[in-house]
Formats: C-alpha cells, structure tokens, sequence
C-alpha cells in the first residue's frame, strides 16, 4: 500500500478549531468520516497519530479555518473584528458575516506568522513610519503618498495599456516594499466589503477583495494604506454612510479624499488636453474622454469624476448622476458575468503557484519559501501555509516569488 503523506499538525490547535466551531470530538469525526476515537488521538499531544493530508483539507472545511492554521505553534487568541467596512454605496450599516470575520482573524494570524519567521530568520524588521493627520491637507497627503511609493506619471499612465490588474499590482508592490503586507480576500462577496486595513506599528495589513473590479480594488489600496497612515485600522466607501458617528465619517472622508489625490493629483488631471476642453462646472463631460482619463490614471470613471467635482470642473447633480450609472452598468455586468459563470461548463486552466503569489504578496511567499530553505519549516508547513499547494508547484512557484 502506497504511504499517504501525513500533515504534521499541533493538536492544541485542532482542539482550539473543534471547540470554537461548537462541536464534540463525536460530531466533528463522525463530519471528516473518522471513528472518534482516531480523531482523540490527533487532538492528543503524546500520540503520534496525525491525520492525511486529504483529511486535513476535510477538517479546514468543516472547521472553517484555514489549512495553514493548524500548523501554528499555539491557539490563537480571541480576535475582535474591526468595526468599519468598505461597502458600495447603499449597502447599509456594517454587518460582520462570519465569512468576512474569518478573512480578518486569517490576515491576522498570517502577520504573526510573518513575524516569527523573520525573528527566525534574524531578519530585521522596520516600522511603517508613513505618518499623516486628518489636520492636513489631502491634496499634501496625496503628493507625500506618491513621493514615498515613487509614483510617477510617466510610469502610471502606461500600467493600464498592460491590462486592467495592472495599476493594482504596481500600486501594490510599491507598498509592499514598506514592510505592508497586502493580501487580496476571495470569500467575501463584493457586494458585502472591499477591503480592510489593520494598523500596526510593524508590518501593519491591508486586505483587499480580489472579488471586486480592478479599479475599486486599487482605490481600496489607497484607501487603506491611508487608514495606516492616520494609524487607524478600518475601512470606508466613496459615499459615506450618513449613520457613522461624526469621528468615523471625518476618518473615512479624508482617507477617500488623500487616496484620490494619490491616484489623480490636481495639477496632473487639470493639466489634461481633455480637462482644458470643458469649463467650469459643465455638465457636458463625455462618457469616452472621462474614460480616457480613467485609463490614464489607471482608475474608475468615478474616481475621476469625482476629482473634477473636486475641483469645479462639473455639478454635484452631473456627478451623482454619472455615478449612479456608472454603479447600475458595473453591478448588472457582474450579474451577467455571475450568470455566465453558473452556465458555462468549461473548465479554466489555473495556475495555482499564480495564485498564491496574488493572494499572499510575493514578500510573504518569499519569506516562507525563505524560511522552508533554511530548514526551520518542514515542505508539508510550507504547503499548508499556501493552502496545501502542491509540491510539484515549488519550482514552480519559487520562480514566481522571484518576479514580484
């Protein structure tokens, strides 16, 4: 009989698992297909019983965790959910699903984990030190964003010839090189949440939702990374909801106003051939020529128009209009392409070395694999911590870690 690889795991946290999912040791064994008694021997810490890799992504799915959370040296500790999200406009009050709440704790636990393998490694860790004030200007703001990252118009203005991600993954490598760790979320729904941010002294996160569109997932970037800024952790739309306690609307006001002046500095967008063309407050703009400059500054139509609401270019009633349709547009194609998705039966070619480089950041795969190669993690670790990728990929994705 061919020996099955066994997942190395810490019972303390199996437990841990079991008894925050509210199970017995009967009911969960009886969920993964096991006798109760072979499940008690994984949960016993002098037993050298542990379960298949195959039973272990069982496990993960009727536990609700993550492969790489059994792995962990100890349970983790009570997680308290941030209390704002990023909603599209009219989603209504901030409401935690456990789905959202379980991408918080993930983030969280993955940071810690970060954090032991560089004290392992002997790796030094500098502090986000990236300072701003809801006093300051955010057009300030925006333009020290964009010096600190090396943001460049030049360089801008060509990500989106690339493809959409583009400006997305520019915007994200360029953070990342500040010691953020950025991970992109898959089990949320759009509707429900864009992204978090969580602001810690050392490598603090931003969590955006790769379920969205590119170009709010870019905004969302921003967004985020000036919540770390004000060294507030939480999250925001571009309307803000007008049931926020006045602190929190101010907060998310300012983070969606420096983020805009990133991504669009005034002097860059009036400068424009195209803005030149219209004047003060019209009510004129073109669909295409408002898209251009979307595609110039690698952002939404919105975004764009918003700015120029900003700065006199159109009417408050224009922009709320254009918004509106633009949201109604956006939301009934990713209805269709829903739709497409449930009646298609092709399958779709994945690479999945891609894919863990585009959820975790390349800086955190990079450390793990690090941290692999110097024998302070065994493959089958490394494995769980990448969603139990298989070992036929770490070539594979050693190459694609490198080109981050």
């Amino acid at each position: 009989m061919a020996h099955r690889p066994r997942a190395d795991i810490n019972p303390a946290v199996l437990t841990w698992a079991r008894e925050q999912a509210k199970l017995s040791v009967e009911q969960a064994a009886k969920k993964v297909s096991v006798k109760p008694e072979r499940f008690a021997e994984w949960e016993d810490a002098a037993s050298e019983t542990k379960p298949t890799i195959k039973q272990l992504r069982k496990l993960a799915k009727v536990l609700h965790r993550p492969t790489s959370l059994f792995y962990l040296a100890e349970p983790p500790t009570t997680f308290q959910p941030m209390r704002d999200l990023r909603r599209l406009p009219g989603a209504g009050l901030p409401f935690f699903s456990p789905e959202l709440a379980f991408e918080m704790e993930l983030a969280q636990q993955r940071r810690e984990l970060s954090l032991e393998l560089s004290a392992a490694i002997g790796e030094k860790i500098p502090e986000f030190s990236l300072r701003a004030s809801l006093d300051e200007d955010p057009e300030i703001v925006g333009r020290r964003i964009r010096k600190a990252l090396n943001v460049r118009l030049e360089a801008q203005s060509k990500w989106r010839r690339k493809g959409a991600l583009e400006p997305f993954k520019a915007w994200r490598r360029e953070i990342e090189k500040l010691d953020v760790l950025v991970f992109q979320i898959g089990r949320v729904d759009w509707s429900e949440v864009s992204g978090f941010a969580l602001s810690e002294r050392i490598r603090p996160i931003i969590a955006v939702n790769r379920k969205d569109v590119p170009n709010r997932r870019t905004f969302s970037l921003l967004h985020e990374f000036v919540h770390l800024m004000i060294g507030e952790s939480g999250t925001s739309d571009l309307q803000v909801d007008a049931a926020r306690p006045p602190e929190s609307q101010k907060v998310e006001v300012f983070c969606n106003a420096a983020a805009a002046a990133a991504l669009i500095p005034k002097n860059l967008l009036l400068e424009q051939d195209i803005v030149q063309r219209y004047g003060s407050k019209s009510v004129a703009w073109d669909d295409e020529h408002v898209l251009e400059l979307a595609h110039l500054f690698g952002v939404s139509r919105v975004a764009v128009l918003r700015r120029l609401l900003t700065f006199g270019r159109t009417t408050q009633a224009f922009y709320e209009a254009k918004a509106a349709q633009w949201t109604e547009e956006w939301r009934e194609e990713q209805k269709r392409k829903r739709v497409a998705s449930e009646e298609s039966t092709r399958k779709f070619a994945r690479n999945p070395p891609v894919d863990v480089c585009n959820e975790l950041g390349h800086p955190f795969v990079r450390l793990v694999l690090d941290s692999m190669n110097a024998n302070l993690m065994s493959l089958n670790e490394a494995s769980g911590y990448f969603g139990n990728l298989r070992v036929r990929h770490f070539p594979s994705l050693e190459r694609q870690a490198l080109m981050g």
